[in-house]
C-alpha cells in the first residue's frame, strides 16, 4: 500500500536532505501504562513507527512509569501485544521513564544549582490561586526566591523521605507573568511514598510527566517527537527544560491532531468508568474502542493501519465518521475472509419431496478467488433458513418466502412453501416446502418463472449449534458528550449487543482457528471469538455488516 503524504513527513524530508541530526531519524511511542490502547493511539503507533520505517530508522516504545501503581506488568503487556498485533517492532529498543531516574534526579539538581528550580511548601489549592488565569498573571511563590543552598538541602531531605505527601515539591523557575501557564513556575518532583515495580523503594520522589518527558527524548537521542495538539502549548517547557541542561540532544517536537471518532469515546477516564461500572464486559469488550476490543470483534490489523493511512496527519482537529473504520476494515475482509453459511435465527423447513439421502453441493470458499477452490456442503431433507426470510403476509414487493410462494437456495434449488406449522401459541414453528428437481445450481426450466428471490441456509444434518454475538455501535449519537447537560451513559445504544443463541452455522465452522474472520453469506463479517470459542460451543462476534446501514438510519 502506497503511503500518503502529510505535513510531518515533509518535515522529516526536509531535516534529512539538510543533514539535521546527521539525516537521521529516530522516534518513539511513549505510552502511560495505565490502561489499554485505543484506536488515537493506532494512529500515534502507525505514524511513529510508520515515520521510522519510511526513513530507515528505529522507533522505540518507552513506557511512562512515572506514576508508580501495582497494574503496570498488566498493562505493559497489553501495550506489547497490541503494538505487535499492528505489525510494528521496537526490537531492543524498549525502554521505561524509570531507567532515567538516577539522571533526572542529577539534572534536578543541576537546575536547583543554577538557581533555575526551588522547592515550595504550597499546597495544590494554594498553587492553583498563585497560578494566576489565562487574563491574568500569577503570583510568585513566597518560598521562590530561597537560596541555592537551602533547596539542595530541601530536595535532598525530600528525597530521603522526612516530608509528607504534598508537604513540598520541587518547581522549575521560569516565569510567573507568561501568557503561557505551562511555563508559571511548574512542578518538576513530587513526593509519592509508594513503591515502584521497577525501581522498588529507591525512590519517594517522582518526576512530573513535562520534565521527564523531555529529558527522555533527549537521552535516546530522539529526532522527532510526535505528539498530540493538547501537548503543543507545553512545547515551550520542552524547549525550556532541554536548553538548561547538558543533554546529549535536543529533538524537536511536532504536534498533529489527534483521532475523534464519532458514535464513541476515546477519553482513557471515560473507558475506565465504562469497565468499572460493567456497561461493557470489560477492556476487550469488542463494542470498546480500544485496540484490543476491535481485535476480539475481528478488525484485521491491515483494516487498522489503512484507516489511520487514509485518514490523514493534520493540524486542525476532526471528528471522522465511523464508517470510513468500517468500510477499511470491509475492504480488507473482502479479499481475505472466507464465506461460509450460517443462520442466526433459524426456522426449520422440511422438503416434503427431497431424497432420504442428501446431496452434496460444491460450494466456492471465495466467489472472486477461485484458486481458494470449493468446500462440499449437504443439502438434505430438513434444512433452516433465517427467519426473517419468511412472511405470512408479505408484501407485493417481499421476494423471499411466504405461503405458496417460491425462492431459491443459494447454491441449490428453488422451493416452493406449501403448509405452514405453527406452536399453541401461534408461532411459526416449521415450513413444509417442495422442491424442483431441474432448478439446481441456478437453472430455470422452460415455461417456469423466473424466481427473483435468492436466501441462505444451513442443513440441519451438516450444521452445528452457535452463539453469535451481533455487535453495533456502543453509542446512539454521534457525540455523546456533546450535551454537558446529560451524563454521557444516556447515550448508551441499547442495541449495541444483542445475542444469538440458537445460531445453526456449517460444520467446518465449529473448528475455526480463534480470531478467524469468516463471511456469513449476506450477514455480513463473523469473528471465531478470542476467548470463549471452542469446537464444543462455537462463538461468533459480528464484525462489520456488508454495508453501512447506519446511513440509512440518519
Amino acid at each position: 500500500m502506497a503511503k500518503s503524504s502529510n505535513f510531518i513527513k515533509h518535515i522529516i524530508q526536509n531535516d534529512v536532505n539538510q543533514g539535521k541530526n546527521d539525516s537521521k531519524v529516530i522516534t518513539r511511542f511513549p505510552p502511560e501504562p495505565n490502561g489499554y490502547l485505543h484506536l488515537g493511539h493506532a494512529k500515534s503507533i502507525c505514524l511513529n513507527f510508520g515515520m521510522a520505517e519510511e526513513f530507515n530508522g528505529p522507533c522505540h516504545l518507552r513506557f511512562d512509569d512515572t506514576n508508580p501503581t501495582n497494574d503496570y506488568k498488566k498493562y505493559m503487556d497489553a501495550i506489547a501485544s497490541d503494538v505487535k498485533w499492528l505489525g510494528f517492532d521496537w526490537g531492543k529498543n524498549q525502554f521505561h521513564a524509570s531507567d532515567y531516574f538516577d539522571k533526572l534526579h542529577a539534572f534536578a539538581i543541576d537546575l536547583i544549582k543554577q538557581g533555575k528550580a526551588f522547592v515550595c511548601d504550597l499546597n495544590a489549592e494554594e498553587m492553583r490561586a498563585y497560578r494566576g488565569t489565562l487574563t491574568e498573571p500569577g503570583k510568585e511563590s513566597p518560598y521562590r526566591n530561597r537560596s541555592v543552598e537551602e533547596n539542595l538541602d530541601l530536595f535532598e531531605r525530600m528525597t530521603k523521605g522526612e516530608f509528607e505527601e504534598g508537604q513540598k515539591v520541587l518547581r522549575a523557575k521560569i516565569d510567573m507573568a507568561s501568557p503561557n501557564v505551562n511555563l508559571r513556575d511548574p512542578v518538576i518532583y513530587r513526593i509519592r511514598k509508594t513503591s515502584h515495580p521497577r525501581t522498588g523503594d529507591k525512590w519517594c520522589v517522582y518526576p512530573m510527566y513535562d520534565y521527564t518527558h523531555c529529558v527522555s527524548d533527549a537521552l535516546e537521542l530522539i529526532t522527532h517527537s510526535l505528539c498530540t495538539l493538547e501537548f503543543e502549548d507545553h512545547r515551550p517547557l520542552y524547549d525550556w527544560c532541554l536548553d538548561q541542561l547538558a543533554v546529549p540532544c535536543h529533538p524537536q517536537q511536532i504536534e498533529f491532531a489527534r483521532l475523534n471518532l464519532n458514535y464513541t469515546v476515546m477519553s482513557k477516564r471515560k473507558l475506565v468508568q465504562l469497565v468499572n461500572e460493567n456497561h461493557v464486559q470489560g477492556w476487550d469488550d469488542p463494542r470498546m474502542p480500544t485496540i484490543s476490543g476491535v481485535r476480539r470483534r475481528g478488525f484485521p490489523p491491515e483494516a487498522i493501519r489503512l484507516f489511520c493511512d487514509r485518514i490523514g496527519i493534520g493540524k486542525k482537529e476532526t471528528v471522522i465518521d465511523y464508517s470510513i473504520l468500517e468500510d477499511c476494515v470491509r475492504e480488507v475482509l473482502n479479499e481475505k475472509a472466507l464465506r461460509r453459511l450460517a443462520v442466526l435465527d433459524p426456522l426449520k423447513i422440511t422438503i416434503t419431496n427431497f431424497p432420504d439421502d442428501p446431496q452434496e453441493v460444491q460450494v466456492p470458499n471465495h466467489p472472486q478467488q477461485p484458486d481458494l477452490g470449493k468446500r462440499p456442503v449437504l443439502l438434505g431433507k430438513e434444512i433452516y433458513i433465517e427467519r426473517d426470510d419468511f412472511m405470512e403476509e408479505a408484501p407485493k414487493d417481499f421476494f423471499r418466502l411466504k405461503p405458496g410462494g417460491q425462492v431459491r437456495l443459494r447454491y441449490g434449488y428453488v422451493i416452493q412453501c406449501e403448509d405452514v406449522i405453527k406452536n399453541d401459541q401461534g408461532e411459526v414453528v416449521e415450513l413444509k416446502c417442495t422442491y424442483f428437481p431441474e432448478t439446481f445450481a441456478g437453472k430455470t426450466p422452460e415455461g417456469m418463472k423466473k424466481v427473483k428471490g435468492i436466501i441462505h441456509w444451513v442443513s440441519a444434518q451438516d450444521s452445528v449449534a452457535a452463539e453469535v454475538r451481533v455487535y453495533d455501535r456502543l453509542f446512539s449519537v454521534e457525540n455523546p458528550l456533546a450535551d454537558k447537560d446529560k451524563d454521557f451513559l444516556s447515550f448508551l445504544n441499547p442495541d449495541s449487543l444483542k445475542v444469538q443463541k440458537a445460531a445453526r452455522v456449517e460444520k467446518a465452522l465449529s473448528q475455526a482457528d480463534s480470531e478467524q474472520v469468516f463471511q456469513f453469506e449476506r450477514l455480513g463479517y463473523f469473528c471465531a471469538d478470542k476467548v470463549e470459542f471452542s469446537s464444543d460451543k462455537p462463538v461468533f462476534n459480528r464484525t462489520v455488516t456488508l454495508r453501512d446501514t447506519w446511513t440509512k438510519l440518519k
